[in-house]
């Protein structure tokens, strides 16, 4: 039975609101596979909730069905993309839903997978399962904004910042804290929600960062780090350098420095000869596709001034932070101007701005 015709009731999108919400605390954490949310009703209670799990798998529809104690015939399951139905490193959510006597099932929109894609509701319906597809597509859509940058583009959902004083300097000699304390649990929090975090050697160099994410109990989802640095002119003193692990720190380099290759390489840092634009610059987009092509599914950009441009005049960043701060910095013998707001307004044109009574920064979000 075919439910196309059905007009959604505004407890459906409740429920569908709910597990949506379950995917969005699981974005960007779940590798080459959406992260998905689902729940499971029955005589107007939620008996069952699932997620997908990190790294991609179990699907959010299995763990739900596991994770029920509830005899689940007669139930129905919101969920917020269309299930697999087909035999990967895990069976079908099809066939777990069909024999797990769920009687209806709720999702927005088809997946963009070919191999999945509208062939969910054959299956289903052909087993008298009422299917009710469109619920709150326009929001899965906004929640899908990666995973469909990830799949019909190859190329990694880019998410830049920057952190810019009242009088738009980002540093003064000297002054090297700019944002409060709030949005430093904010920065950290992106890098949580980024599998991998790229700045430049220059940044790398001039600032010693740490890159890793220091929110308690969330230190282990640190993000790769990726350095552009086409001279190998990385400091031996630096953070980075000194916390190289396997596969945990990217070097993307151009001039051959057999000493310095042989040092690096012999720490462990994953080198990547890479050609330049013009015999001057590495070709951004270029570095993207190979970033996607090594696993990267989503990339924080926390560079300098000149590298954040250098993104946002080629427009590929998609989501843009910008924190700044009341305070005022010197313009002393060394300090730098943020020199990217035209850039922004001419090539973003949706923003928002996040503000709270704790915080004294604000911060603008901008996005394509």
């Amino acid at each position: 039975m075919s439910s196309r015709k059905d007009k959604f009731s505004l407890k459906d999108k409740e429920y569908m609101r709910i597990a949506m919400n379950i995917a969005k605390s699981r974005n960007g954490l779940t590798g080459d596979n959406p992260s998905v949310g689902c729940i499971i009703v029955k005589n107007d209670k939620i008996i069952s909730i699932g997620v997908t799990g990190y790294n991609g798998r179990p699907h959010a529809e299995t763990n739900a069905i596991d994770n029920s104690l509830d005899d689940l015939a007669g139930s129905k399951m919101y969920v917020t993309l269309e299930p697999c139905n087909h035999y990967g490193k895990t069976p079908p959510c099809t066939t777990a839903i069909i024999t797990s006597g769920i009687k209806k099932i709720y999702y927005p929109a088809n997946d963009i997978d070919s191999k999945v894609r509208g062939k969910s509701f054959k299956i289903l319906t052909k087993k008298n399962i009422i299917v009710g597809k469109g619920l709150l597509k326009n929001e899965a859509k906004k929640l899908y904004e990666s995973y469909i940058i990830n799949r019909k583009k190859k190329l990694p959902y880019v998410t830049g910042k920057i952190a810019i004083s009242k009088n738009k300097l980002i540093y003064s000699n000297d002054i090297r804290k700019i944002t409060d304390k709030v949005s430093d649990k904010l920065t950290h929090y992106l890098r949580y929600k980024n599998d991998s975090i790229l700045i430049s050697v220059k940044t790398l160099n001039i600032d010693n960062p740490k890159l890793n994410c220091r929110l308690k109990g969330f230190e282990k989802f640190s993000p790769k780090r990726i350095v552009l640095d086409k001279n190998l002119d990385i400091k031996l003193d630096t953070y980075i350098f000194k916390t190289v692990k396997k596969n945990n720190t990217f070097i993307f380099y151009n001039k051959l420095n057999k000493s310095k290759v042989d040092i690096l390489k012999k720490k462990g840092v994953n080198l990547i000869k890479f050609n330049l634009l013009n015999k001057k610059h590495f070709n951004l987009k270029l570095v993207l596709k190979k970033l996607y092509k090594m696993g990267c599914r989503h990339l924080l950009v926390e560079g300098g001034d000149k590298i954040t441009k250098d993104f946002l005049k080629k427009r590929l960043i998609n989501k843009f932070f910008l924190f700044k701060s009341p305070k005022k910095l010197p313009k002393n013998n060394k300090y730098l101007n943020f020199s990217s707001f035209e850039t922004l307004k001419t090539k973003y044109h949706n923003k928002s701005c996040i503000s709270s009574k704790l915080a004294k920064d604000t911060i603008t979000i901008y996005k394509r």
